[in-house]
């Protein structure tokens, strides 16, 4: 059984052209070029055409008369078959005489063309407006007609309109490439514009003839200020940022061994226990924000080795609390891959972690799985698949785009309570995108799934 064919689809051709129509500034200018040409060719060859269709009849009607007044007493009266047989021959015209004892045509076989055809008139109108220009009256009554012959240069328009329309296709190329070249500086643009939205501010776009530029190149020139003005923002409250989490280490290491050195009494305990709680929030602070100013930069340094994740998941376990709850789907002989083990220990510590706290009141324990997709996430390399998921009662779905934002707490769904700064999931993409991986969150309904592909083995 055939598939349906699709009626009254365009072909494949239409629908790019509509589309680069549509979307690409340099076809739109080229056609506008070609059309405006175009236009002022045909405005051009309308005006010349009416222009010398008004001196017609003043200038060229006497000379024409004249002249089939000579070719017709060449012909003489009565007319000569064998004179008008030597006309054709040395002229492009046609001949035809008709009358009472001779009738003959010069070209038989051919229409004639004279200007009562060329113009467009009926012969009465004709009779009417220009009579006997072409046409001539023997004594005799025979009547001679001249008309032109068109057979001599059949072929020849034909040929002009092939070279016309060579000449029209290789300008509209030119013309193409041109326009094309002009407009080059606008992809350079583009590229860039992408690459400062991601943060790479390490090579500004070039701006073409910067001695005398033009309007696209103070355009490049404009966007390149801008975006070193952003990266010197941006180097400084990064700096900023590390400067005032190293001073805050110290004060907060003073105040946590002050607080531990206070007297155990029954009346200071809860007070201490709650003080200590704090200055533990506030030191993970510090070093998640020192942590997450590092991942962030373009030039972080990975200490890569050869790293087992299987024994990496088992170690981080074994130094959670409640940990043994957590169901492990891990897959047997899964390679070593290169991995910095710190970073990636704090990445499963971090997602373990989220997933025991909000697994307190679910009625399953939270998982982990770690599988070796061979086919890679686009069909190429083999990649590891690390999947993380709990029970507990999930985010809103607006919220998912937020989860892994830096200082994003979606309360509505995970109280304060539960502890945490929500830089956790932040640092976790932050370590999964310098390891050349990829990060996602999804509701697991019920509960959260978070997924972290790694590149596999090269070889």
């Amino acid at each position: 059984m055939t598939a349906p064919v699709a009626l009254n689809r365009p072909p494949r051709w239409h629908r790019r052209a509509r589309h680069a129509l549509a979307h690409s500034l340099r076809v739109r200018l080229v056609v506008m070029f070609v059309l405006l040409a175009l236009a002022m060719a045909g405005a051009f060859l309308f005006g010349m055409q009416r222009a010398l269709s008004v001196g017609w009849r003043d200038a060229a009607r006497p000379l024409l008369m004249d002249y089939v007044d000579h070719l017709a007493g060449e012909i003489g009266s009565p007319p000569s078959i064998e004179r008008a047989q030597a006309l054709v021959q040395r002229l492009p015209v046609t001949v035809r005489i008709s009358g009472p004892t001779l009738n003959w045509r010069s070209h038989p076989a051919t229409v004639e063309t004279d200007l009562r055809w060329r113009e467009g008139w009926a012969e009465d109108d004709w009779r009417r407006h220009e009579p006997r220009i072409l046409e001539r009256s023997t004594l005799d009554g025979h009547r001679i007609q001249f008309g032109l012959n068109t057979q001599i240069w059949h072929n020849r328009p034909r040929l002009v309109g092939w070279i016309t329309l060579g000449v029209l296709l290789a300008l509209t190329a030119l013309a193409y490439a041109r326009v094309r070249r002009m407009l080059r500086p606008l992809d350079q643009i583009r590229d860039g514009a992408q690459r400062f939205g991601s943060g790479d501010f390490s090579q500004p776009i070039p701006v073409r003839h910067p001695q005398r530029p033009d309007e696209l190149g103070v355009l490049a020139a404009t966007i390149n200020t801008m975006a070193a003005d952003l990266q010197n923002m941006l180097d400084a409250k990064r700096a900023l940022l590390l400067a005032i989490s190293h001073e805050l280490r110290s004060p907060l290491t003073r105040a946590r061994v002050n607080t531990e050195l206070l007297p155990d009494t029954t009346e200071l305990q809860p007070n201490r226990d709650a003080l200590l709680r704090d200055l533990a929030l506030m030191r993970d602070l510090v070093t998640d924000l020192l942590e997450s100013e590092r991942l962030a930069s373009p030039h972080v340094a990975l200490q890569r080795e050869a790293t087992d994740i299987a024994v990496l998941v088992a170690e981080v376990l074994s130094s959670l609390d409640g940990a043994s709850s957590v169901q492990q789907d891990i897959a047997a002989n899964l390679p070593p891959l290169q991995l910095d083990r710190a970073r990636m220990r704090l990445l499963l510590r971090n997602l373990l972690d989220n997933a025991l706290r909000h697994s307190s009141e679910a009625t399953q324990p939270p998982r982990i799985s770690v599988q070796l997709d061979s086919s890679g996430p686009s069909g190429g390399l083999p990649s590891v698949r690390i999947t993380v998921r709990d029970h507990g009662p999930g985010v809103p779905d607006a919220a998912l785009p937020h989860l892994a934002e830096p200082f994003y707490r979606p309360d509505a769904a995970r109280e304060r309570a539960t502890g945490g700064v929500g830089l956790g999931l932040y640092l976790c993409k932050l370590v999964a995108v310098a390891h050349g991986g990829s990060f996602a969150i999804d509701n697991a309904q019920p509960g959260l799934q978070v997924v972290v592909t790694l590149p596999g083995p090269t070889h």
